[in-house]
């Protein structure tokens, strides 16, 4: 999925920056993301919730408010109304050069910032908030709290998780004219409310409040033991998923492709289809898809295995189910089985079972353990079986391996 960056004015003509992913084929939809305060987005959370809904077929622009990550200008100088100002800036620069934004997503104060803007952003045919207040006054407390001279002076230094930001008396008073919960109640299309019971940054009365204010079609999806920024890895994932399931029946234009490479694939073949995204590719099988990429710190997107972790993953599988049609041909008790794989390259002089001695080797270190009230001997038997599953013969036996261009000068 190709990312590519923008640049627009935002609410002080500063120039705003933004990334813009696309899914393989044409978008179901357009998204626009708002994070949270003092955040960018460049979140973990919010990169992994605007891939799932690439993933299902969304364009998704997500891009950094006033004075934040890439964006140029003073943050000092702004509050929560330019924040919305900065939201519909995004939106007018989309309908102009892309697509009219169908869906606004926002993350905390992004999300009170995104239903407030959705009145003045008429294309959103849907909101969806994730850990956002019913109301700002809260946050403007927690200021207060951080830093009371606010309450005689103009400007002030507050730490906020673990970062200083300077922010001025301006940004206090904006906050407590806000009506957010109102906002909901006129909302007029659907609104999707994620929240954790065990959020210790916006309570979970928040969004009792705003789903209470909101008319139907409304949905409230509980995030049970997230954080706020979603930093479990896990609970992003999940919100994303739910997300875009919701969004695809509520802010789609179309039904959304199936998830595959996009290209016939015959029985007993594989098809790996790569883009111009640095390392992902999409994997389609006769009915199934996947998606391999590298972590992160290689200069992947980590949205998917790595090769090799799909190649343990494929031995594993083999050893699995190979002892499976074993255990069950014999009628042993046979509860899980569970094995454990790692791919490293050791010196050929260290591998004692190893014909070849010199240079460097692959080795696949594999542990299996067998769950249910097995003999001794039957582990033993399950252990040599695995053994023979058909993907370890191929791994350790002669593999002819061809390979030949279509179209091209190979054929």
């Amino acid at each position: 999925m190709p990312t590519e960056k923008l640049t627009f004015d935002g609410a002080f003509g500063d120039e705003l920056v933004g990334r813009l992913e696309r899914p393989a084929g044409e978008p179901v939809g357009w998204a626009l993301f708002a994070h949270c305060f003092t955040c960018s987005k460049d979140l973990r959370s919010v990169r992994t919730i605007s891939r799932t809904l690439c993933d299902r077929g969304f364009a998704v622009v997500r891009f950094d408010f006033t004075g934040l990550g890439e964006s140029e200008g003073d943050f000092a100088e702004s509050n929560f109304s330019s924040n919305v100002d900065d939201l519909v800036a995004a939106a007018d620069f989309l309908a102009a050069e892309h697509e009219a934004p169908d869906l606004l997503v926002g993350h905390s104060l992004g999300g009170a910032a995104s239903l407030v803007a959705a009145g003045r952003i008429e294309s959103a045919a849907a909101v969806a908030t994730i850990g956002a207040p019913s109301e700002t006054e809260h946050l403007r407390e927690t200021l207060l709290e951080e830093a009371p001279e606010l309450e005689e002076t103009d400007e002030a230094e507050v730490s906020l998780a673990g970062r200083s930001f300077r922010i001025k008396r301006q940004l206090l008073d904006d906050l407590s004219e806000q009506e957010v919960a109102t906002a909901a109640a006129g909302l007029d299309r659907p609104l999707l409310v994620l929240h954790s019971p065990d959020d210790g940054i916006v309570g979970i009365d928040h969004a009792d409040r705003l789903f209470e204010a909101a008319e139907h079609p409304k949905g409230f999806v509980s995030l049970d033991g997230a954080d706020h920024l979603l930093t479990d890895e896990r609970d992003a994932r999940f919100a994303g998923e739910v997300l875009a399931a919701w969004a695809g029946r509520h802010a789609a234009r179309e039904e959304a492709p199936p998830r595959g490479v996009g290209e016939p694939v015959e029985r007993g073949e594989v098809v790996v289809k790569g883009d111009r995204t640095r390392y992902t590719t999409r994997i389609g099988t006769r009915a199934h898809a996947l998606v391999a990429d590298e972590p992160e710190d290689v200069g992947g997107e980590d949205r998917g295995p790595t090769p090799y972790e799909l190649l343990l993953a494929s031995l594993g599988a083999c050893k699995a189910i190979t002892v499976r049609m074993y255990a069950d041909r014999k009628e042993w008790p046979l509860d899980e089985t569970v094995v454990r794989l790692q791919h490293s390259r050791i010196h050929a002089e260290d591998c004692e079972e190893c014909e070849t001695k010199e240079g460097k080797v692959d080795r696949i270190a594999t542990v299996l353990e067998f769950r249910g009230p097995l003999s001794g001997a039957q582990r033993e038997r399950l252990l040599e079986i695995a053994d023979k599953c058909p993907v370890h013969r191929t791994l350790t036996s002669e593999t002819s391996l061809r390979a030949r261009l279509r179209g091209g000068a190979g054929g």
